[in-house]
């Protein structure tokens, strides 16, 4: 052929020398469209060569050669070789890609180092197999298999800007011999190395088996007489990879070895259908090798990496495989059959992994003690359609979280394991849960409905990375669908062994019974009738089978059936709250009541029985830990709420079953018209669903304190009440029904059409949007006919989510339900609608007036909407009873009422207001049980008594309390004893954010009016101290019994209650204590309580007043409860682990912001504007965004430069004006006029002064800080710094208002902050604050998180004045440098600005057990080096943090001991303690002197002891830290310093005593002034941590 190139190139080519020679156009400019083919196909063994002429440094890579089967002349020419496709083979570097994928990593020379004047060639031989050629040396095969008529292919990309054409010819003379000498070899080696492949067997062929194998045998051209086996081949269960040539196969062994390559095809259902259509035996285009003929190519390569279908022929040597129906046989046997190639996981892994079972089973050591550091990977990467699959073998209870699994870019040769694989920010997808995290970052909430933290012992997880790119996960086989729909070419699959997973194995050869058992579980989960018999007609049962109801012998994994059946319990009831679901052995028959009685029950767990219905057949289920965790065919009443395929239908329902006792039974019945009923002890509780299908079996979750139930026999259908007129007439076709039509006044119902997120319930009075946090519109719903005249449509909202912007949307259409189509939001109608959205009326779309007389937004939970058209045709609206007035007017007769379910509302039910109206509209009740609506509890209301703290002020005729004064001192009581199940319950109506701590409750033996006269100076200051009677408290989440820790993490902490919050206690009949929150039981919290107790609650910290909510006479226990704080934060099941704050932003759809053009003179803005530098001077530096900040959207921006050549620096705001024509001035404190600013640590109002100490001091902020501004829903600007809230900083800020910001002195560049933080304090804040926490650290609120210290970040003040200054103080002390860390980042600076910048927390726990430390706030912490002998990690993990104040001149010896010794100079241990200590500090400890005889008593007297303290409040006072005045060697000004030390401390070494110095007043609000000292005299009890230093 000739040496020419084709005349059709990429768009950038020109060619010259009689098409010869090819040149990228404008080289510097441009690095692609260079593409260049030859003009005709090249012939076999033919070398299509060319030289690189010219190069260029401006661009990475280089010249890219191969073919391709794509006829230059009608091809429409990519940006680079690697865009072709359609069979195209191109060495790029020094990999070889196909259609543009990967399928060689390291192959022969690197293109991209060749230099001009180097030439490369690209070659087909005649066996279709791509050989490089370069500078006449042959690379060897690139790949195989290739087909005729191919173009060469020349890529000018990157540096290679010309080529010229040098030849188009076959080998030299030399290469030729080398090239037969190499054929002539592989031929020798074909004749000594054979191998067996048998195909087209089917199972059943038994007969032809012997010619079948013959027939595979003369395909390879290998086989002569039959193979026998030797005899330790018993049943093979694959096919070996080498024969002997004697050896022989039976029909059985054949037939298992078919069997189980008929199963891996069955898993690799991908390489079904076209991919196994023709295609024979060809060598394996992935490595090039000659032993990898026998390998398929046109049924799908066994490596993945061929993908071609059809008739195509291999080649293996000389023998071609014929193409068609043997072919394809051969192909399916094969196709899933392991090689010499095998998935391993790699030898380097995680650095807590064990790898065992030549590397197929990975196991993380110590598992009980750490959670994470389990990463393992594959021993290469994965090819396309190749199944990865891997079964769990064991799992631990003691974690949250469990396994992930993903691929990952990065080489495990190379990559530095993380803890975590969510860890790593690039390269990576991991499914999670339920979700996918792409980098660390989740990219999908909701992949599957199956969760990796449920499965089991025994279940299988798999991926799979398409041909096409896309990842695609499998659980126990079953396909979860597309994952991510464009992965990078080369993968390998990653494993991380997290929180429960401890162990797994590769799976190869899979249990086929095992696996069809699994999916029939799971595709029944999928779809409940599949695989199940019809029910029969009749429901009478056969007369000769028992149809006796019992318990199925399948039941969850830690509960157990015996008395033959008719009961179930969980045997370890203590030790687990779950997996102790049960079901029916039969379905129910309609009317048929299913009812057990409680038999057992325990204290130690929140929640109880649970009971319902689920199509799903026990005898195929796959259990769940808890049923309402089942996402199909299932209802279940779980505490006073329904719960329908794990989605909460019904908030208020019936008689809470947490509260039912030993004794009590629960019942459910499925009626003939579809309707389910539950019963509580014989009581019907009303229709909590309809149209469930009929054959549904009972299903009891002993769940929490539930541990055995019995069937009762012989259960008569109990009288139901008349609710026909609840029940449907017309069914929703995706929900439970709405009644259509009707003539009664309270017929007014939602129509069962509706938008596709909102949900029909309660006989269609009830609405609600499914997946409310992760859908916030799609929810319309509508009322089942035309509003009459006068006549008042009402809505309650029950529940509202913290995560959205807007909310509720009300109004009315002319438009038929019938005749809608259902939009996003009801204001995208564009007729006939009339719509109040927030304070607008709006019109078909468009807003005709503003500012009406309610704001939509503004409304909560437990509010009333109503809609009334009056006879004149005007439009009303209500809010609580309360007319707004005329909202528009010329409405038409016929109008329905439309409700939007929209951002924060999530759930509205109608109210029997509804109707036709008279005059008292305002005085109407709402008295179904369905709507939660707080209304006064019957009775007479709680008081609290006259005798109470001295700092509490009573009001209200003793119904609300308010501290006036201090932090402390709030203690108040009941004024009567509560009676037994009596609720006393207090609302929080104030909170002061300025002191830490929160409200204490409880109950109290000490009866107040033994008490003296107020004012209580005598009084304990808090509820902690109260230890004159025995008293029962809940502090946080900790319950404690006369100041006595007895449990952690009891429930929902106090200290995240906010204003508008209930917390109730009462004392139960099985003398129990029960706190509530919201109306939420939190379980037992206490027991053994006594009769005759108070309630008391102490006013502490942050809570300032309180009012009485609750009744003395008691609730009924079927009436109405407001949702939970839980309920309405966490509705989707998610636990909410941050504060709840009043002023905590939602997420919202952020508003795009960008600076306005308009700015100070000095301002240059690039990159879109989102970056603004200030180009000269160090003022004229203001500037302010384009858009307004809307309510509740962070805005924030990043300091990219600063200059330490000026002082101060910049400032940041809002203004409440429009920006576009304002004259900037100078600097933002000239601005006079609607400006609110901080600057340093102020804030000012139109440049006056009107906050100080707010926030950390703007002029320290370092390079890399992020700041913010926000205003919430209350118009209050809240300050960011990196994702932390500072509080509120100003209040009644105007709408719209503009961030402001004055780049002044330092600060000379800041870019806008476009990725904002989905939740204010989320995820991102939480990383900054405590560093590399892992999610299972948060487990119950405890672990790792409340035992580890905050993370030893470097200090984010680069520039910190305080820090330096006390550096320069230790270098004045002249301590070898020996005894301190090396690593800088150890070292804290605990200033105000510097702890405000890291979002430090006041109080951190510590220790096993955990016990209370402050931080050590105005000091410098320099890290010690901590001596080798010293067991650090036990110290820094199970040891407590206390302070050791000391004078400079015991330093140097106390760190040569290494730690504090009792003969030291400090004023802590100067003189020995005597035994007897102030305020009758006497008592006798275990193991104490008092217990030794008089002469060890009498010598042990006088052992002086160490004192230290949990505060340096404390340890920092002045006797026992003396000053010492020194002057600063860079200002010369004097100043006064103090040292000490922070220690770790032994648990158990030390005696907790009061404090020494008789001070009155508390020293530290966090401890009492009485345990306050600790005091130690084991010398090995204390390791030193850190030299701390204060200078004034």
């Amino acid at each position: 052929m000739a040496a020419e190139l084709h005349p059709c190139s990429g768009k950038l080519i020109g060619l010259s020398n009689s098409n010869r020679t090819a040149q990228r156009n404008q080289p510097v400019q441009e690095f692609n469209h260079g593409l260049v083919l030859s003009r005709e196909p090249l012939k076999d063994r033919d070398v299509f060569t060319v030289r690189i002429d010219k190069k260029v440094n401006s661009w990475s890579g280089s010249i890219e050669i191969g073919v391709t089967s794509l006829d230059p002349a009608g091809l429409d020419f990519p940006s680079s070789a690697t865009g072709l496709k359609g069979g195209s083979w191109i060495v790029s570097g020094c990999s070889v890609l196909r259609d543009g994928r990967s399928v060689l990593e390291e192959y022969g020379r690197d293109l991209d180092q060749l230099s001009e004047g180097d030439r490369v060639g690209i070659q087909r031989s005649t066996h279709g197999e791509l050989h490089l050629w370069v500078n006449g040396q042959d690379c060897g095969a690139a790949a195989s298999g290739l087909p005729t008529g191919l173009w060469a292919v020349v890529d000018l990309y990157g540096k290679c800007t010309q080529v010229t054409v040098v030849s188009c010819e076959p080998p030299s003379l030399a290469e030729r011999d080398t090239e037969r000498e190499t054929v002539e070899e592989r031929e020798q080696e074909d004749e000594e190395e054979e191998e067996v492949v048998v195909c087209g067997v089917r199972a059943g062929e038994f007969g032809g088996l012997t010619s079948e194998v013959n027939l595979a045998a003369a395909t390879n051209g290998t086989l002569e007489e039959e193979p026998e086996l030797p005899p330790t081949h018993n049943r093979p269960d694959k096919f070996p990879n080498n024969l002997e040539p004697e050896t022989v196969l039976t029909e059985h062994q054949l037939f298992d070895v078919l069997n189980n390559a008929i199963v891996s095809l069955y898993r690799s259902e991908d390489n079904g259908g076209g991919d196994l259509g023709g295609g024979g035996i060809g060598r394996d285009s992935g490595t090039g090798s000659r032993g990898d003929r026998g390998s398929s190519s046109g049924g799908g390569s066994v490596n993945g990496n061929s993908s071609d279908s059809g008739g195509g022929t291999g080649n293996t040597g000389s023998v071609n495989s014929p193409a068609g129906g043997g072919g394809a046989r051969l192909g399916a046997v094969t196709g899933g059959m392991l090689t010499n190639d095998a998935l391993l996981f790699h030898e380097k892994c995680g650095t807590l992994i064990k790898l065992s079972n030549n590397n197929k089973t990975a196991e993380r050591r110590r598992p009980l003690d750490e959670f994470n550091n389990g990463v393992v990977m594959t021993n290469r990467p994965l090819r396309h359609n190749e199944m990865f699959e891997i079964r769990i073998d064991k799992l631990v209870d003691k974690w949250s979280g469990s396994i992930e699994i993903g691929v990952t870019t990065h080489n495990p040769n190379n990559l530095d394991y993380p803890a975590t694989m969510t860890n790593l920010r690039s390269g990576t997808i991991m499914m999670s849960g339920c979700g996918i995290l792409t980098n660390g970052k989740g990219t999908r909430r909701e992949y599957c409905e199956f969760s990796l933290d449920e499965l089991q012992e025994g279940d299988h997880i798999g991926l799979m990375h398409k041909a096409s790119g896309a990842l695609h996960f499998y659980i126990n086989g079953i396909d979860q669908g597309v994952a991510a729909a464009q992965t990078p070419a080369v993968v390998y699959a990653v494993v991380d062994l997290y929180g429960m997973a401890v162990k797994v194995t590769i799976v190869h050869n899979h249990n086929h019974s095992d696996r069809l058992r699994r999916n029939n579980a799971i595709m029944r989960a999928l779809s409940p009738d599949v695989g199940r018999p019809r029910p029969a007609h009749s429901l009478t049962p056969d007369p000769d089978t028992p149809d006796r109801l019992l318990f199925h012998s399948n039941c969850g994994q830690k509960a157990a059936i015996i008395s033959e059946g008719r009961t179930a319990l969980r045997p370890h009831a203590t030790d687990d709250f779950n997996h102790g679901v049960v079901l029916s052995g039969r379905p129910l028959h309609s009317n048929e009541v299913f009812q057990v009685r409680i038999d057992k029950m325990v204290d130690k767990w929140a929640g109880s029985i649970e009971i319902g219905v689920t199509t799903h057949n026990p005898a195929y289920l796959q259990l769940p830990s808890t049923m309402t965790n089942l996402r199909s065919g299932t209802w279940m009443m779980t505490g006073n709420g329904v719960m329908h395929n794990g989605t909460t239908i019904l908030d208020e329902y019936g008689h809470n079953l947490d509260r039912l006792k030993a004794g009590d039974t629960v019942g459910v019945v499925r009626k003939e018209d579809g309707s389910l009923h539950f019963f509580v002890n014989g009581v019907a509780q009303g229709p909590a669903a309809w149209n469930v299908p009929p054959s549904v079996y009972a299903v009891v979750d002993l769940y929490g304190q539930a541990a055995q139930a019995t069937i009762m026999d012989d259960v008569d259908l109990p009288t139901l009440p008349e609710d026909s007129s609840e029940g449907p007439t017309v069914m929703s076709p995706s929900s439970p029904c709405s009644v259509a039509g009707g003539n009664s006044a309270n017929d007014l119902r939602f129509h069962q059409l509706h938008g596709t997120n909102a949900v029909i319930t309660n006989g269609g009075r009830t609405a609600l949007r499914q997946n409310c946090r992760s859908e916030f519109n799609d929810a319309i719903v509508i009322s089942n006919r035309c509003l009459r005249d006068g006549e008042l449509f009402e809505i309650v909202i029950q529940k509202m989510v913290d995560r959205w912007s807007g909310s509720i949307e009300a109004g009315v259409t002319a438009i038929r339900p019938e005749e809608l189509e259902f939009p996003n939001t009801m204001t995208d109608i564009d007729y006939d609608t009339w719509m109040l959205s927030g304070t607008a009326i709006m019109q078909d779309g468009n807003t005709m007036r503003n500012n009406y007389g309610c704001d939509l937004d503004t409304l909560t939970t437990g509010s009333r909407i109503g809609m009334m058209r009056s006879a004149t045709g005007d439009l009303h609206y209500y809010i609580n009873g309360v007319d707004q007035g005329v909202a528009c007017t010329g409405l038409p007769p016929e109008v329905y009422a439309v409700i939007d379910l929209y951002g924060q509302c999530v759930q509205v039910s109608i109210t029997s207001s509804s109707g036709p109206q008279d005059n008292s509209l305002c005085t109407s009740n709402i008295t179904e049980r369905s709507f939660p609506i707080h209304s006064p509890v019957a009775g007479v209301a709680h008081r609290l008594h006259s005798k109470h703290g001295k700092n509490v002020v009573l009001l209200g005729e003793g119904c609300q309390a308010v501290r006036v004064g201090g932090y402390a001192h709030g203690i108040v009581f009941s004024a009567k004893e509560l009676k037994t199940d009596e609720l006393f319950e207090v609302k929080i109506d104030e909170v002061d954010d300025q002191w830490s701590g929160s409200l204490h409750m409880g109950l109290t033996t000490l009866a107040p009016p033994e008490l003296p006269s107020c004012p209580m100076s005598g009084l304990s200051p808090s509820l902690t101290q109260l230890r004159s009677k025995v008293t029962w408290l809940l502090a946080g989440s900790e319950v404690r019994r006369n100041g006595l820790l007895q449990r952690q993490n009891y429930g929902a902490s106090l200290d995240r209650l906010t204003v508008g919050n209930r917390v109730g206690v009462k004392r139960c009949s099985d003398d129990t204590m029960h706190v509530l929150i919201d109306g939420e039981d939190m379980g037992p919290a206490a027991t053994a309580v006594a009769k005759n107790v108070y309630a008391v609650l102490d006013l502490y910290g942050r809570v300032t007043a309180v009012s009485i909510v609750s009744s003395s006479v008691l609730e009924d226990a079927g009436s109405v409860k407001a949702p939970s704080l839980s309920s309405d934060s966490c509705s989707e099941g998610e636990e909410d682990r941050t504060p709840v704050e009043g002023g905590e932003p939602a997420l919202v759809p952020n508003t795009v912001m960008a600076f306005l053009e308009n700015h100070g003179k000095n301002i240059q803005l690039s990159h879109e504007n989102l970056t603004a530098a200030r180009v000269s001077s160090y003022n004229q530096g203001l500037l302010v965004t384009a858009q307004p900040l809307p309510r509740q959207q962070l805005f924030q921006f990043q300091i990219d430069r600063l200059n330490a050549s000026w002082t101060s620096s910049l400032s940041l705001g809002v203004i409440g004006h429009s920006p576009d024509r304002l004259n900037f001035p100078s600097t933002a404190c000239c601005l006079k006029r609607s400006v609110w600013l901080l600057q340093r640590d102020s804030v000012f109002h139109n440049s006056l002064k009107i906050c100080e100490n707010y926030g950390p001091n703007l002029d320290t902020c370092p390079e890399g800080t992020v700041l913010g501004l926000l205003v919430d829903g209350n118009s209050c600007l809240h300050l960011y710094v990196n994702g932390m809230d500072q509080g509120v900083a100003a209040q009644d800020i105007p709408t719209p208002c503009y961030p402001l910001i004055d780049l002044y002195g330092q600060c000379e560049q800041v870019t806008i902050v476009t990725n904002n933080v989905a939740t204010v304090g989320g995820e991102s804040v939480k990383a900054r604050c405590q560093g590399d926490m892992e999610k299972a650290d948060m487990v119950d609120g405890i672990k790792e998180s409340v035992c580890w210290m905050p993370h030893p970040e470097v200090n984010p003040n680069k520039t910190c004045e305080y820090q330096a200054l006390c550096s320069r103080f230790k270098d004045l002390l002249t301590l070898p440098d020996g005894y301190f860390n090396e690593d800088a980042k150890y070292n804290l600076c605990y200033c105000e600005s510097c702890h405000k910048l890291r979002g430090d927390e006041s109080y951190y726990k510590r220790g096993e057990p955990p016990r209370d430390y402050a931080l050590p706030f105005g000091w410098c912490r320099f890290a010690l080096r901590i001596k080798p002998h010293c067991d650090v990690s036990n110290s820094f993990k199970q040891w407590h943090i206390a302070y050791h104040g000391t004078s400079v001149g015991a330093l140097r010896r106390t760190l040569d001991h290494a730690q504090l010794l009792s003969g030291t100079s400090s004023i802590f241990s100067v003189s020995p303690v005597k035994t007897e200590g102030p305020n009758g500090y006497s008592e006798p400890e275990e193991n104490s002197s008092n217990s030794l005889p008089d002469r060890d008593r009498e010598r042990d007297r006088e052992v002086p002891r160490v004192q230290l303290s949990p505060t340096m409040r404390y340890s920092g006072l002045e006797m026992f830290a003396p000053k010492v005045q020194f002057r600063d060697p860079r200002s010369h000004c004097c100043h006064q310093a103090q040292v000490g030390f922070q220690v770790c401390v032994r648990p158990g070494s030390y005696k907790v005593g009061p404090q020494t110095l008789g001070a009155i007043e508390p020293l530290d609000p966090r401890f009492s002034n009485t345990e306050i000292e600790w005091i130690t005299k084991d010398q090995g009890g204390t390791l030193l941590y850190g030299l701390l230093i204060r200078v004034e």
